[in-house]
């Protein structure tokens, strides 16, 4: 537990806990009670219909008697960075100064670890706020390597996962985003050019392709997000925790049959390592 009256700073504390500053002075987002059980709706049903804009959603809302109209039902999916699949092929919001990398996996096959990786951003919801939850998994074996929770979306949580991932498993040969600022931001570019890994990101055409990291937060909202309603940063840190360790370890992935995302990923990895 962090606490002021520790003889070490509340920096030293924090970087032995591998907290950043930022979630021990987390306060809720400053959200009314009605839009977050508004933001909690439009999420599971998004989840279901992927392809509704606004539009569509606020006649989902007002056909269930809820007063969410379409101004702000666009505004939330905003917050929430919903975008539907028809509409454009990006998850997120680009940067209009940001250098755009091409796509570099059309007709590729991807068969073994650390050939792919990728990262997504999500929404998670909270009793009182939300957070945003960005991940790095590998595209073969569907393991999450790392994670990071924050309460903005700048782009230091992110590359605080990226580089946990690396320091942990190594380097990918290519690594695929959307094209949304974190992603291409010059922070997180410096990390990938600096350990010589291509960069690929979505494009026209490509968009479904990050589908499969966005059925990763179907499973985690429904199976933990959801079920628990976390009051506190500290208690989802800790909830989604337990729930990754389960994901990566004990549920086995439909790609692979019976072999979880860990079998998957150590089944050619540990082949590879003694060959080298």
């Amino acid at each position: 537990m962090v606490s002021r009256d520790h003889p070490l700073s509340l920096r030293k504390q924090c970087e032995l806990l591998q907290l950043s500053r930022s979630r021990l002075y987390y306060r809720p987002v400053g959200e009314s009670a009605e839009n977050l059980r508004f933001m909690e709706i439009i999420d599971k049903q998004f989840l279901e219909t992927p392809w509704y804009g606004s539009r569509q959603m606020a006649r989902f809302m007002k056909r269930n008697n809820h007063r969410c109209g379409r101004h702000r039902v666009r505004r939330l999916m905003r917050l929430m960075r919903l975008v539907p699949i028809y509409q454009e092929p990006n998850t997120s919001k680009k940067h209009p100064q940001h250098r755009i990398w091409p796509y570099l996996l059309r007709n590729m096959v991807i068969d073994r670890p650390n050939q792919v990786w990728c990262a997504d951003i999500t929404y998670i919801p909270m009793r009182r706020g939300f957070l945003y939850l960005v991940a790095i998994m590998d595209w073969y074996s569907r393991k999450v390597l790392s994670w990071r929770l924050s309460n903005s979306m700048d782009a230091n949580f992110c590359v605080e996962a990226l580089k946990e991932a690396i320091t942990k498993y190594g380097t990918p040969e290519i690594f695929n985003s959307d094209q949304g600022s974190q992603f291409t931001s010059g922070a997180w570019i410096d990390v990938l050019t600096d350990a010589k890994i291509k960069i690929s990101m979505d494009g026209k055409g490509a968009w479904r392709d990050n589908r499969m990291i966005e059925r990763l937060w179907r499973s985690l909202k429904y199976e933990c997000v959801y079920l628990n309603a976390f009051e506190t940063g500290s208690e989802m840190r800790t909830g989604i925790g337990k729930w990754q360790t389960y994901y990566n370890s004990e549920r086995p992935h439909s790609t692979h049959g019976i072999l979880t995302p860990n079998e998957a990923y150590e089944s050619k990895t540990e082949p590879m390592r003694m060959a080298a």
